[in-house]
């Protein structure tokens, strides 16, 4: 059902006093690869500027990713510190450092004009993109060990459609299915809590961390003002087994999805609704503001104010 049948109020109104603060933004460059921490991220058309533009397909042009490949989740990714300001455009000597363990480093111009190749594809979506060269391709596929290339979304001739059911008119790039994923540092202490070995942040791979809220308060959240920009909470993010994943060695474990099917599975969740076998953390987003991202530059900043005017009553009536 789409956004705009299932967001009825639950509260809502104009409050006075922020739910939450934005306390850390997070843009992931390639896709399953490692993540950098920003102080403020600029809103575009598809979600946060230089999230996802990147992808590392195999030799038939799919998506390899950390669910596949794990060690991807040990590639460190470097943008220009400048590349976060207002305005910024890249330049002759401008890259995108990649780093891993047991590679020499590699320098991806952010200027350079690519070649094109057809035939990729990620989840539902296949298309053109840019191919970033032969140099990119012989480090991802000595690295991986199978035959692999680094291409950058297309914006000149492509489009990826977030699943209309859930939100219509919006389009994201290599994301898994939504512009923005947010979620509450209260829920990862919660998890926390219980995990007889905590887990950072980096398992969940969020692009905003809140915190001054309840645990899995973001479940109920449909609209939300974030420095003046508004946000849909549109469909709780469903895990996959990425999380699983220890970011610091590669190596995938039982956790914490185990413990997860115990309290954020549909059963427990939306016990009257269709079971999938899913386990819940987080919520995708959407921005309304992102569908007439011109003209000025708009920016969620860590610090900002979460103010959320409609949320729904339960787990069990938000879109999931």
């Amino acid at each position: 059902m789409a956004f705009s049948f299932f967001s009825s109020f639950f509260g809502g109104g104009n409050p006075t006093e922020p739910t939450a603060t934005v306390s850390s933004i997070f843009i992931y460059p390639i896709k399953s690869c490692r993540g950098i921490s920003v102080s403020q991220a600029c809103i575009t058309s598809t979600g946060f500027r230089w999230d996802r533009q990147w992808l590392i397909v195999n030799s038939k042009g799919r998506a390899n990713t950390q669910r596949v490949e794990p060690k991807l989740a040990l590639v460190e990714v470097e943008l220009p510190k400048e590349a976060f300001f207002d305005g910024w455009e890249p330049t002759n000597d401008s890259y995108l450092v990649i780093r891993a363990p047991g590679m020499d480093t590699l320098k991806v111009p952010l200027s350079r004009s690519c070649e094109v190749i057809d035939g990729v594809s990620v989840w539902e979506w296949s298309g053109s993109a840019l191919d970033e060269g032969a140099e990119a391709s012989e480090w991802f596929s000595k690295y991986i060990g199978k035959p692999s290339r680094l291409v950058r979304f297309n914006t000149a001739s492509e489009t990826r459609i977030v699943d209309p059911n859930y939100a219509q008119g919006y389009k994201t790039m290599f994301s898994d299915g939504y512009p923005f994923l947010l979620l509450s540092q209260g829920s990862l202490n919660a998890l926390n809590n219980i995990l007889e070995v905590p887990l950072p942040i980096n398992r969940f791979r969020p692009n905003i961390l809140v915190d001054g809220c309840e645990p899995f308060a973001e479940d109920q959240w449909t609209v939300m003002k974030i420095n003046n920009l508004t946000c849909n909470g549109v469909k709780l993010c469903s895990r996959c087994k990425v999380p699983t994943i220890n970011q610091e060695t590669g190596i995938a474990g039982s956790e914490p999805t185990e413990t997860l099917k115990k309290f954020r599975s549909d059963k427990v969740l939306r016990p009257t609704n269709k079971q999938r076998g899913n386990v819940y953390f987080g919520q995708n987003l959407v921005c309304k503001e992102s569908c007439s991202a011109s003209g000025k530059e708009k920016y969620i900043k860590v610090g900002d104010p979460v103010y959320v005017l409609k949320k729904v009553s339960c787990p069990a009536e938000a879109a999931a």
